[in-house]
């Protein structure tokens, strides 16, 4: 059974290095494995290919019985253990969603389910859900699905764009109308923006010269962009989510209404097959709800 779960993380991932992270063991161990499982079948499983493991025929047989087994051994246990809608759910999301988004609405959903305990953890990774025991991860991007693994649940709950914004204080010491206004005042970025950065926007909206704009501010997290220019110091670009509440209150605002031309994808990424589906279908409904109707309302 050892061999066989390691051979099936190898040739989902085609790869044995991968298939050691996953299996939390040294790639050596996996390729030793693997041998050993060629040498009991007497038939050869792999070919290589580059830094790629292509399976053979009888691989390729191997892995399509070896994950069925799997699922029917792991239905059959989750049925087993199958838990109630009481108890505790370990999310995790990123630092700016979990700062800015969950927990100031976490006390809503505690007091709709006082049963339901929530951990919740911050990270910018793809964390393996199973490694972690997470059971919920939200996700923000146009690689999530390309980066969660295939025996888990990708689901697509939306997008929202991304605007820049600055405090209502600065918005009336300063005079803002078009981007290259922008240019007057302090630029908040990520140190590591991704597809939602200030030359893209720039260069969206066809403003001249803001390669030699000097003011500039770079935080690790949005949620530290935001804090910033709430306190009047310049402009940062932001999903509207992550935002909603300061804009609806009137501390933030969008004096240069144009949007980044890249979105922000959200999905959830758990075990459907999970003991816990029932508590996490609960959190997960709360969540969209709430999403749902800010979306409406904002």
């Amino acid at each position: 059974m050892n061999l066989l779960h390691s051979f099936e993380a190898a040739a989902r991932h085609q790869s044995y290095s991968k298939a050691a992270t996953q299996l939390c063991i040294s790639q050596a161990a996996v390729s030793q494995q693997m041998r050993k499982l060629e040498e009991n079948l007497a038939t050869q499983l792999f070919l290589r290919k580059g830094k790629t493991m292509l399976l053979t025929q009888q691989g390729k047989t191997l892995l399509l019985a070896t994950q069925q087994a799997f699922q029917i051994i792991e239905k059959n246990i989750n049925e087993i253990t199958k838990e109630e809608i009481s108890g505790s759910l370990t999310i995790s999301s990123t630092q700016a969603f979990t700062t800015l988004w969950l927990m100031p609405r976490l006390s809503q959903f505690s007091a709709l389910h006082p049963n339901i305990n929530i951990k919740v953890m911050s990270s910018a990774h793809f964390e393996n859900l199973k490694e972690q025991h997470i059971d919920l991860a939200i996700r923000f991007g146009p690689q999530v699905t390309e980066n969660t693994d295939s025996t888990l649940t990708c689901q697509y709950f939306g997008e929202d764009p991304v605007y820049p914004v600055c405090s209502a204080q600065l918005a009336k010491e300063m005079s803002f109308t078009t981007p290259d206004d922008l240019l007057k005042t302090w630029l908040v970025s990520l140190d590591k923006p991704g597809r939602y950065d200030w030359p893209t926007w720039f260069e969206h909206t066809n403003t001249q010269g803001y390669q030699e704009h000097q003011q500039w501010t770079e935080v690790h997290s949005t949620d530290m962009a935001l804090n910033a220019v709430l306190n009047g110091h310049g402009f940062t670009l932001a999903a509207r989510y992550l935002c909603i509440a300061q804009l609806n209150s009137g501390q933030l605002v969008m004096p240069v209404n144009i949007p980044h031309p890249n979105v922000v994808q959200r999905y959830f990424v758990y075990d459907e097959k999970s003991a816990k589906i029932a508590r996490l279908n609960v959190f997960i409904r709360w969540l969209k709800q709430e999403m749902d109707k800010e979306t409406v309302t904002g």
